[in-house]
């Protein structure tokens, strides 16, 4: 059994469709308190993770828990307690995004209204529209305050911000960091890192079905790959660079040079103040894709392997 910090846990969670893996021995645990990035590229199986722990599907084998309970045979005793935003919202398109708050409020049995109307002012919701006339981005902020509305203990989001502009983003993801630092737990599934990163304590990343790692914002961001771009003093040759640790896919144009580095970019500058002067720097984090090879490579076969060490479970 899960212990009491435990916002959700999955012990060896397994989901086939016949003879496609979509999941395949899931053990993690979110704690009270934090907020939980769950990254991995579409098709990779985050969905079918949540569906199954909502018990909206039943798994292959394992099991899962939340907040102690069992996700099957505790269903209806888990269900006041958690707030969720499904990838593929769907609303009533003829109710007004008050009526439709109002109907999820009386299905909760009752919701603090003030804390409704506190959402609303923050997302920028207008509440009067009918659902159908709303842009999909208006949509999603009535599909974010059904979520928040009833103050869950955890909440359960999938690729929430679809739709948002970039400030009513950022509005978001504070609104997150409160429900965090309020004692209550985010779990926040997502093809974007970027999203992930500005908001999450710890992020776990998942591919093809298989729990990759799971590491702290931090060390994630020390192990990503970037990709640099250098103006050096003088002319630099492309075997030079790449001779240097954590360097790979040079291209260079006389003084300029442009490379992905694996590493703390302190250690590549000091690297290159031994033989270049640095004219400018600039950086770019890598996209998920590109993260993934620092964790894993596939060989011949398909079969993927671990090649950075120290990625905790």
């Amino acid at each position: 059994m899960a212990g009491t910090d435990a916002a959700i846990r999955t012990e060896g969670l397994t989901k086939h469709y016949g003879d496609v893996r979509a999941l395949i021995d899931l053990d993690l645990e979110v704690s009270l308190g934090e907020v939980y990035g769950f990254l991995g590229p579409n098709g990779s199986g985050k969905t079918t993770m949540i569906r199954t722990i909502l018990d909206e599907i039943r798994p292959t084998s394992g099991r899962a828990w939340i907040l102690g309970l069992d996700t099957h045979r505790d269903a209806y005793e888990i269900r006041p307690r958690i707030g969720y935003v499904p990838g593929d919202l769907a609303l009533y398109p003829n109710l007004t995004g008050q009526d439709t708050i109002t109907y999820f409020a009386n299905l909760r049995g009752g919701v603090e209204w003030s804390y409704v109307d506190e959402l609303a002012d923050r997302l920028q919701a207008d509440l009067s529209k009918k659902v159908g006339d709303l842009s999909s981005g208006n949509r999603q902020k009535v599909g974010l305050i059904q979520a928040l509305m009833n103050r869950p203990e955890v909440l359960i989001m999938d690729e929430p911000s679809t739709g948002l502009d970039p400030l009513m983003q950022r509005e978001f993801q504070t609104i997150l960091r409160d429900v965090a630092a309020e004692g209550r737990a985010v779990f926040l599934s997502s093809h974007i890192l970027s999203e992930v990163q500005r908001v999450a304590d710890r992020v776990a990343i998942i591919r093809r079905g298989r729990l990759v790692a799971v590491e702290s914002l931090q060390d994630l961001r020390t192990k990503a790959l970037r990709r640099v771009h250098l103006e050096l003093e003088a002319p630099v040759e492309a075997a030079t660079l790449a001779g240097i640790a954590g360097v790979r896919d040079v291209t260079v144009e006389g003084r300029f040079a442009e490379l992905s580095f694996e590493g703390k970019m302190a250690g590549l500058l000091r690297s290159l103040a031994q033989h270049h002067e640095v004219v400018d720097v600039s950086t770019k984090e890598a996209d998920l894709d590109e993260i993934f090879l620092a964790y894993y490579r596939e060989d011949a076969s398909g079969d993927e392997e671990l090649v950075e060490a120290g990625a905790g479970r």
